[in-house]
This record gives C-alpha cells, structure tokens and sequence, in this order.
C-alpha cells in the first residue's frame, strides 16, 4: 500500500506575471497564502496552469524555491517535472528535488510521444534515479499519448510510482485503472467536473484548475465525501459546473488567469503563444462569477 502524496483538493497554480512580463513574486507569495488560510490540501507549482513551458530555467528553480519557503511544511507542495525528453525531464526532477519538494508531477511525453512500452520505459528511468515520489500527469489531450490501464499496472510496482494525475476523461478507463492497480496507486482528478466520479470509484482527490479560483469550496467538497456526506458532495459539485466549465472556455490557463484578475488577483496575461480572451468571452465569464455572487 502507498500512502497518497495528498487526500482532497491540490490546486494546478497559476504563475503571476507582472506587467513587464517578470514573474511577480508578490502576487505568488499571496496566492500561497490564499490557500494555506482556506484549507488547500497541497499545491502544485510549475505544471500546465502555471504555464511551465514558458519558464526559463532560472524562473522554475525561483518558483519552485519561493513555495517551498512560504509554504514551510503546511501542506505538500508538488512541482510540475515532466518533459517528452526524459534526460531533461531527469534534470527538472533534480533541479524540483533541490528546491525541496515533496512530490514530483510528470505528465506523458509530448509531440515525439511513445508506445505503452516507451512510456514504462520513460517513467522507470526517472524512478529509477529520482527520491521522491512521482505523480504520473495523463492528459492525452494535450500529449497525443494515453497511458492504458495494463501499463499503470506495470508502473505501480515501482516503488517511486505513487499516483496519477488522469484527466483521460474516460471514466471507464479510470475504474479499470482503480481495479487493476489497487493500493499499488494513488488516483486524482484531473478535470474538476469529474472530481466526484473518481472520488466514488475510489479516488484520492483532484489537482484543480477551480481551486485557484474557489480553494475552500474545492476542499469542502472533497471532504465531505470523504466524511460519507455524498449528497452534499453531489450538489456541490452541480452547484460548481457551471463555473468549472467556464473556465476551460478558452485554452487553459487563459480563462482562470482572467477569472482571477476578475476576483482581485492581478495575475497578469499569459505568456505567448497564450493569448488574452476575446472581449465577448471575458463577459460571458464576468456572467458566471456574477451569477455566483464572486462580483460586486
């Protein structure tokens, strides 16, 4: 048995940029802080929200620096590590481990992509030589690959292998996943309409793009199934859909960057090739926080 890296609500982060472009250190110190004061149950840094293609090496090792010192042992904080050349993804790993992490998020190999063999090969590799713990990201999607449930079978062995980030969308695939792998491996969502779902067939929790925006509610609704309040959990969840699909309106983390900014937290705009939302589509989301009450 694996003890999971985290039980409930981790939220996917966003990266502050200031208006020169400069990651905003301030702004990021506040996010932290955001989420240690609403019950957040870890934090992932440098991953898909938190735009870590664009990071320069320099920036990801500061990023990474800064939240393990704000966050000092509150909660787990997991760094975004994955790339589609494993030797680099090994130095990512390295240069996460360095800062002090507590868990690494590692999401398939990319454009060049791999069989269901490369991609026990890739993540064997990396286990081989990394100290802690691995969350496999699947999101094929945004990859082209899709790791099968027979393959997570054969990674959950190792011993570094401690869980998935399965934003797969195939419900059927994850219950599969949950049958075959047992204990051997810990699942989350990673796509927050589907929290629920993957909480009933067993899962551990959700890496959340929501959670930016509503921490608090993200972790009350994962902990009140987990406290057997399943029809709370439910009707949280279709309280929140609304908004958890607006904010994948445009390619992520475009739509929650803007919420944010919305909500009080200049966040800035993304990087390129990220661009800003066209005026309409800022409205209709300014609609859905207003319909929430988010909005004066």
């Amino acid at each position: 048995m694996k003890n999971p890296i985290f039980t409930g609500s981790a939220v996917a982060l966003i990266t502050p940029f200031s208006a020169d472009g400069t990651v905003n250190y301030e702004m990021l110190g506040r996010l932290l802080d955001l989420h240690l004061s609403n019950r957040t149950d870890a934090v992932v840094l440098c991953a898909t929200s938190g735009e870590s293609p664009v990071l320069t090496a320099e920036e990801y090792e500061k990023i990474l620096q800064f939240g393990v010192k704000r966050v000092a042992g509150r909660i787990p904080v997991i760094a975004g590590a994955g790339c589609n050349a494993t030797a680099h993804a090994l130095e990512l790993c390295k240069t996460a481990e360095a800062a002090g992490v507590d868990a690494l998020l590692l999401v398939t190999p990319y454009y060049n992509k791999t069989s269901q063999k490369g991609l026990v090969a890739h993540y064997t590799y990396l286990a081989d030589r990394v100290t802690k713990p691995i969350i496999i990201y699947n999101v094929p999607s945004r990859t082209g690959v899709n790791v099968k449930p027979e393959t997570y079978q054969i990674l959950s062995h190792h011993p570094k292998i401690n869980g998935v980030k399965e934003a797969n969308g195939d419900i059927t695939s994850v219950a599969r996943t949950i049958s075959l792998c047992g204990d051997n491996l810990n699942v989350y969502s990673g796509n927050d309409e589907q929290t629920l779902p993957m909480l009933a067939l067993g899962g551990k929790g959700v890496i959340s793009v929501f959670a930016n925006c509503l921490p608090a509610e993200m972790h009350d609704l994962c902990a009140a199934y987990f406290a057997g309040k399943q029809k709370l959990a439910a009707e949280m969840e279709a309280k929140f859909l609304p908004l958890m699909s607006a904010l994948f309106m445009d390619v992520n983390p475009i739509p929650v960057k803007e919420a944010m900014r919305m909500l009080g937290y200049d966040c800035g705009i993304c990087r390129l090739p990220l661009i800003e939302m066209e005026p309409e589509a800022k409205e209709k989301l300014a609609a859905v926080l207003q319909a929430y009450g988010l909005l004066s």
